[in-house]
């Protein structure tokens, strides 16, 4: 999937990145699209759930 490779920083980059606000970071993104993937699983959920619902009443 993409992203899924880890890029290593070239010799003597380490990670020397100015963030402008605190929470910009790694373990922030990672926990982010962590977020992101159970908000699209869910919303896959309730839409199916809604979906049957509906067709259940219209039965």
């Amino acid at each position: 999937m993409f992203g899924s490779r880890k890029k290593r920083p070239k010799d003597g980059g380490g990670e020397h990145r100015y963030y402008l606000l605190p929470g910009m970071g790694r373990s922030n993104r990672r926990y982010r699209s962590k977020i992101r993937l159970w908000s699209i699983i869910a919303g896959i959920i309730g839409s199916a759930l809604i979906g049957l619902a509906l067709w259940l009443f219209n039965r």
